[in-house]
């Protein structure tokens, strides 16, 4: 058990932290799904770019690695470019 005034705020701080980094991306892999789930090119096409600022945040705050959102987002748009 943390003693110091500072450690115990750190702990707050990240339990507070660890909540918003699982929302977003949670909501993000949702995102993801029903974009793979959609058949309509022109109505994936709309999706696809917000999807694809979603991917961009969580790579800008480190929530997951830069590669893994290239990779993420040259999946998708092949994706949405084969409908």
């Amino acid at each position: 058990m943390a003693h110091h005034q500072s450690s115990k705020k750190r702990i707050r701080q990240d339990a507070k932290k660890r909540l918003h980094n699982r929302y977003y991306k949670k909501s993000t892999r949702t995102a993801v799904r029903k974009l793979r789930e959609l058949t309509d090119k022109s109505e994936a096409e709309k999706y696809l770019t917000k999807v694809i600022s979603m991917i961009d945040r969580l790579a800008k705050k480190n929530n997951i690695h830069k590669n893994k959102a290239a990779n993420l987002k040259s999946k998708l748009t092949r994706h949405v470019a084969s409908l």
